[in-house]
């Protein structure tokens, strides 16, 4: 009897520490797998891309992706490292989505030399830096950039069926593609911030901003995407910045500093959920111990507010613009009611609210037919984890 009395609270104890390293380590298997990076070196091989008094863009690209992998791989160890292309050898677009999609990459970041057409009277002054992510925003003034980007496709035999019937030169194909397409729209999104920060503090360019467009190799990867244009080839000043060792080994590092600030973020917020589901698991135990917390709790979930600051609310994300819309916007298809939360500069919609996955399911087959790229995301004290 007093073996019995005595083993009971540890018995509790024990189930409570085990509790809690399940809930640590589905964290770990979840968020914390090795970080995986694809670097893609534009262009290649029979593409030359934009062409300089004297250099390839193609060459430019592969110098300053390598010496990015060779700092990456030196300093990150926890990241597996993934090249599209690691020599001068022609790689379709879609190939490159596909190899980054077949590494479950967990950021692809493309390089890339921009240029303007050789009849521009600014060909030889323009010049700066810019990271794009996928979307639609500022549409006419980008849509050249991704003209020129994607036009590589042209160089295949039967492009037209890879591709679907996109035609690089056609208006009407871009405007096919939603910006709400892009569930990975947050993330690129601070992935850019950062990588473009680093441009203009370390290797000293122009800063011309984050920017979205239309670019294939952005659609068809399944991950937090940029592209980066490094500076105007067109430029012989930046040209011959760009060809340089030191030019090359001045951007590299830059674009390495923001992906090391860019994972240190994500890393900080997977952190932060296994704390939060660590903490909740632990309340958890010492109510099951606890009769008069028993009693609270049903108190609360009969009570105005039934949410706790740990508990995981599911709801439906529908749309994403760059500013506020009025409740009677057209745009929400008379979907109501609708909540919304605003995350890197952008105002994200969502529809519905619960902590059961099966009633976010019927959530989603309600709002799909209205929005068909919509899809359910997780928040903890209205905020949203991924």
């Amino acid at each position: 009897m007093f073996f019995d009395r005595l083993s009971h609270p540890i018995l509790i104890l024990r189930s409570a520490i085990i509790s809690a390293i399940m809930i640590v380590f589905a964290s770990i298997q979840l968020y914390g797998k090795d970080f995986t990076i694809v670097i893609d070196a534009g262009h290649g091989g029979k593409d030359y891309g934009a062409i300089g008094k004297t250099a390839r863009e193609k060459d430019i690209n592969l110098g300053v992706a390598l010496k990015l992998g060779e700092l990456i791989s030196k300093d990150m160890k926890d990241v597996e490292l993934v090249y599209t292309r690691d020599d001068d050898t022609f790689v379709t677009l879609q190939g490159r989505a596909d190899i980054a999609n077949k590494a479950g990459g967990d950021l692809f970041v493309s390089i890339h030399t921009n240029s303007v057409d050789a009849k521009s009277p600014r060909r030889n002054v323009v010049s700066g830096a810019s990271v794009y992510t996928l979307g639609l925003k500022r549409f006419e003034e980008n849509l050249n950039v991704a003209k020129q980007e994607n036009s590589v496709m042209m160089l295949e035999a039967d492009y037209t069926t890879t591709y679907q019937g996109f035609d690089p030169n056609s208006t009407e194909s871009y405007i096919m593609f939603e910006l709400s397409r892009d569930i990975h729209l947050d993330h690129s999104i601070k992935a850019a911030d950062a990588i473009q920060s680093e441009l203009v503090s370390t290797a000293g360019r122009k800063n011309l901003g984050v920017k979205q467009a239309i670019f294939w190799v952005l659609v068809k990867t399944s991950m937090p995407a940029v592209l980066v244009e490094l500076d105007f080839i067109c430029n012989p000043t930046c040209e011959k910045y760009l060809s340089s060792e030191s030019g090359q080994k001045q951007l590299a590092r830059a674009i390495f500093n923001g992906i090391k600030a860019y994972k240190s973020s994500c890393d900080k917020e997977t952190q932060a959920i296994g704390k939060t589901a660590t903490k909740s698991s632990g309340k958890k135990a010492t109510k099951s111990q606890d009769k008069e917390n028993k009693v609270t709790e049903k108190k609360q979930k009969t009570s105005d507010n039934p949410k706790s600051s740990t508990e995981i609310i599911y709801k439906v994300q529908f749309m994403t613009s760059g500013s506020k819309l009025p409740k009677d916007s057209p745009k929400f298809k008379g979907l109501s009611p609708i909540d919304l939360y605003r995350e890197s500069g952008m105002v994200k919609y969502t529809y519905g609210s619960t902590t059961s996955p099966d009633e976010a399911k019927k959530l989603l087959d309600e709002v799909k037919p209205l929005f068909k790229d919509a899809f359910v995301i997780k928040t903890i004290d209205g905020r949203r984890v991924k």
